[in-house]
């Protein structure tokens, strides 16, 4: 039953309780209660009378801001205050704020700062030099500096990047580590059985280099800066703007000075508007724009879902003498399942100190809710052929990050009216290589001669305001990336049949090592990775051993090595779009994942205060950026948008 006090408020009877969350702001000298017993009915309709005595007093209606409470039908507590939830037009907190946004014309504005987006803000600035004609290229980075938030393994073969800067070498590009050894091996509990690493095969590394990633990409900052890209650091894209024929226009920053529960501050500022003739995607995987222009331009219409992997990594100072510069290992096998596609790296790195870049990748079509990616990784490291390498030695990096594992079948289409996506956005990752910056770099640079000939084509008559570059889609289908992609596009979906990742060598090995991808056949993904987990009921809870603190450690303390940051008073950036479903759905079917999954500690389920059942706490100052919430959620609730600019990890070249 429902007893509806005034206009906007009413109090649910259930059982013997009434349920009320906020109080009604025309009755200020009351506070809201979240249950009272049955027998204090009477006092609620006295506030009620109240309440419809002082609408009839003022003649107007009872209308609830956002800043104070309201009563409620469920026991459910607000989590989520964003205003792309909540929108601030229905919030009297935001009246009399101004909401106009300064704007700034560009020729083309790139949208992440990653290797894609670098590389194409720089080919654009070598073209304009090279045919002497002015272009304004304008590149946002949410991080606070460039390479803050990168994160790879990072094995890089350096095939775009010498197309690129040809005399990288005397640029002095921090590529110090070229792979001497190639090592690859399937591990038992115990045991590790070596597998030879044929010629022509995707693991092959001779001639790329072990590089910490975010250094590389600090220093593509420093080659588009001196080029004349204006680079803005620390200002996050938070909106796609559309001119009214359906085009893009450019992108909004976003806004600064919100309170956590989504009013103004003093300090609130409107973020900037950034228009452009054309609009380049580089926001890495699984972008929040890109997200969004999937649905408005039907990207996706004809290709296969997007799928992904969580990559965990360390960085360790390691003894001396077990260290071995330029030395590659990859591992498959324990501690997961052969149906839980993954593996391991260990890369030796010649930085001038016993250096070690480790990690562990869990696909995310994973089927067991009660796996623990970050766990699994722990677990392996006290492998008895991994172990001896960290014996001695010291931790001092963590990071994580979602990857791309769809392949060539899930490349959606590339580009639409006033814009185009590139890189790790779109997902060019070869995933049997386990690389995706040389691809990546590469349609960016494909993507700005597409643009260039655009812009200077006095002849162009534009059927939009905002430009449509299909020649990048045509000409990437030309070049060696869309060649590469075609020729391991079976190996992934190959580990989905009765042997798992194990028929997936198997394929690898005969089909690929002797057709070189020419097959005849496309295999397929089975779906979506949200829809991949099977109810708790119907799987086994894992035991995990407790971390020792040397080789092992708790989330936690791997979290606080990653710098991560976010200003504490402001909105959570893990939005939900149903704050009941969490534990009505997620905790009830799957036993909460996303306590599992997220390699951050974001999510908890805690007791609720009245200590009858448990409620959904998000830490969203932990949160890594890596994306693994939005993609994996079974319930696709969770929906991860920018916090403000310069939140996040502060990764020190991983």
């Amino acid at each position: 039953m429902v007893w509806y006090l005034c206009k906007s408020y009413s109090v649910q009877i259930k059982g013997p309780n009434i349920v009320a969350e906020y109080l009604c702001p025309c009755c200020p000298s009351y506070r809201a209660v979240t249950k009272i017993e049955c027998s204090k009915l009477f006092y609620f309709f006295a506030t009620a009378h109240r309440c419809l005595y002082a609408l009839r007093s003022a003649g107007k209606d009872c209308h609830l801001p956002l800043c104070a409470a309201r009563w409620a039908s469920s026991t459910v507590p607000r989590i989520t205050t964003h205003y792309t939830i909540h929108p601030r037009d229905k919030d009297n907190r935001w009246e009399g704020i101004s909401m106009e946004r300064f704007a700034e014309e560009a020729d083309v504005v790139v949208v992440g700062a990653g290797p894609a987006g670098l590389a194409a803000a720089i080919r654009l600035k070598q073209l304009a030099s090279e045919h002497g004609k002015e272009v304004r290229v304008c590149l946002v980075e949410k991080a606070s500096q460039i390479g803050a938030h990168t994160l790879s393994g990072a094995c890089l073969e350096p095939r775009a990047l010498n197309e690129l800067f040809p005399d990288w070498k005397e640029r002095g590009a921090p590529l110090h580590t070229s792979v001497t050894e190639d090592k690859f091996g399937i591990l038992t509990k115990n045991s590790r059985i070596p597998v030879p690493i044929l010629p022509g095969l995707p693991m092959t590394n001779h001639g790329n280099y072990i590089v910490r990633l975010g250094h590389f990409v600090s220093w593509l900052g420093e080659q588009a800066e001196a080029l004349g890209v204006e680079v803005y650091p620390g200002y996050a894209a938070a909106e796609v703007l559309f001119h009214e024929d359906g085009s893009v226009k450019g992108i909004a920053t976003n806004d600064v000075g919100i309170q956590k529960d989504g009013a103004p501050k003093a300090t609130f500022e409107r973020g900037l508007e950034l228009h452009a003739k054309i609009t380049v995607f580089a926001e890495g995987c699984h972008g929040h724009l890109a997200k969004q222009l999937y649905n408005k331009y039907n990207l996706r219409q004809n290709c296969q879902p997007q799928t992904y992997g969580i990559g965990l990594k360390e960085l360790w100072l390691i003894d001396e003498k077990k260290w071995k510069a330029g030395r590659v290992e990859h591992t498959v096998g324990w501690p997961l399942d052969r149906h839980t596609y993954g593996g391991s790296f260990l890369y030796h790195l010649d930085e001038g100190e016993p250096l070690v870049a480790l990690g562990f990748v869990v696909g995310l079509d994973y089927q067991n809710p009660y796996l623990n990616p970050f766990k699994e990784f722990q677990r392996w490291k006290h492998h008895p052929t991994v172990q001896p390498t960290l014996e001695g030695g010291k931790r001092i990096a963590y990071g994580a990050r979602a990857l791309n594992e769809g392949g060539f079948q899930s490349i959606p289409k590339l580009t639409f009216p006033g814009g185009l996506l590139i890189g790790c956005s779109p997902g060019f990752m070869n995933v049997p290589k386990i690389k995706g910056t040389h691809t990546a770099m590469k349609s960016g640079m494909l993507a700005s001669e597409a643009i260039f000939n655009q812009l200077t084509n006095e002849n162009l008559q534009s059927k939009t305001l905002g430009l449509d570059v299909p020649e990048y889609e045509d000409n990437l289908k030309k070049s060696w990336v869309w060649k590469e992609l075609y020729a391991v596009r079976n190996i992934r979906p190959s580990c989905h049949g009765p042997l798992g990742v194990y028929g997936g060598m198997i394929y690898t090995g005969i089909f690929y090592w002797i057709l070189r991808g020419m097959e005849p056949w496309t295999l397929k993904h089975p779906g979506t990775d949200a829809k991949r987990l099977k109810p708790a009921k119907d799987c086994t809870p894992i035991e995990y051993p407790k971390p020792d603190g040397k080789i092992s450690f708790d989330l936690l303390s791997s979290v606080a090595l990653s710098g991560t940051n976010h200003e504490h008073d402001q909105p959570a950036h893990l939005t939900l779009k149903d704050d009941s479903v969490p534990v009505n759905h997620n905790l009830a079917l799957y036993d909460g994942p996303e306590q599992r999954f997220c390699p951050a500690g974001v999510y908890e389920y805690v007791p609720v205060e009245t200590g009858d059942g448990l409620r959904l706490q998000i830490n969203a100052q932990n949160c890594v950026h890596c994306k693994t919430c939005d993609i994996k959620d079974p319930s696709q609730n969770i929906n991860w948008v920018v916090p403000e600019g310069g939140g996040g990890p502060a990764y020190n070249g991983m």
